[in-house]
């Protein structure tokens, strides 16, 4: 009876993962953003909701990953636009790098409310991407040679607008003057490092939260130019290469200072894809079509690839 029931189990368990990956293969390959939107940041929050980011106006538009259909959530004020994006599962908020504002902003998707804002620094600036961890939020500058560290407390509970660290990189670190630097950022260890991608020199960084010291990945010859948004699953970590239309999959080594490039992703649907998400085992990639200027008639997506 015992040896029965066990595979009764079994046999449930294996019915459940068909179904839920022919679900999931259901799931529509393109989803539509709002004409205009001009979208850079992209990610997962609870269940089979998407979150997207504007460029034009800072709005923030959530997605049914099962039926490709959504509607902004978050109209924020004049002046702010939303660049890289990270969902906190703790707390439901969804924290925004704020770009040429040198401003993160935190929101509430549920009630479209601002939760909080944070001046990262005055300096000209580009605030580009941001991870959450279970103690902080890192935010990348583009333009400067720093991060910039949002303490977070007891189930992600934000602290007051004055607790923003800057934190210099260091060590392998370089910064080019006039050239993207820094941009997508990931965490591993629950924070105790950070992987930045250097756009301009298709270099990855792993870097100490604390002091800011980074050391370059040897990537044994190969290099991830133009990347953009960045994302780990395990030791896999895939670099969205934005003007090369393709996401490289970086195989890393246990102690994230090494790697090699196993493979390209690519897709017709790519028309320059700058951050990236995963459900399952796909990927959703956001268009940003840099180069094309943004009106109510340019059409924008995130484009559903297998990881």
């Amino acid at each position: 009876m015992r040896k029965k029931l066990v595979g009764l189990l079994i046999m449930a368990v294996a019915l459940l993962f068909v179904v839920g990956a022919a679900t999931a293969d259901a799931f529509p390959k393109i989803i539509p953003l709002p004409n205009g939107f001009a979208p850079e940041g992209v990610a997962t929050g609870y269940g089979t909701d998407l979150f997207a980011g504007s460029l034009v106006d800072g709005s923030i538009y959530r997605a049914d990953l099962r039926t490709g259909e959504g509607e902004v959530v978050v109209t924020p004020p004049e002046g702010r636009v939303a660049v890289g994006l990270s969902f906190d599962r703790r707390s439901g908020l969804l924290f925004v790098a704020g770009g040429g504002t040198g401003m993160a902003f935190v929101y509430d998707p549920e009630t479209g409310e601002t939760a909080a804002t944070y001046e990262l620094t005055t300096e000209d600036s580009f605030v580009n991407d941001v991870i959450v961890t279970r103690d902080a939020a890192y935010f990348t500058d583009s333009f400067r040679p720093y991060i910039y560290r949002v303490p977070l407390g007891a189930r992600g509970a934000l602290p007051d607008a004055t607790a923003v660290e800057e934190i210099e990189l260091s060590g392998d670190f370089v910064f080019v003057p006039g050239s993207f630097n820094a941009n997508g950022i990931e965490a591993l260890h629950n924070g105790r490092a950070l992987i930045v991608v250097h756009s301009s020199r298709g270099e990855l960084y792993r870097v100490d939260p604390a002091s800011g010291d980074a050391s370059l990945v040897d990537l044994g010859g190969d290099a991830v130019p133009a990347g953009d948004g960045i994302l780990l699953l395990g030791k896999t970590l895939y670099v969205v290469q934005n003007q090369l239309n393709q996401i490289a999959v970086v195989e890393m080594s246990s102690n994230f200072l090494a790697g090699s490039v196993t493979e390209t992703i690519t897709d017709p649907a790519f028309r320059v894809p700058t951050t990236v998400a995963s459900f399952g085992r796909y990927l959703y990639a956001v268009n940003a079509r840099f180069g094309v200027t943004p009106g109510p008639d340019v059409e924008y997506e995130v484009v559903q690839v297998r990881r």
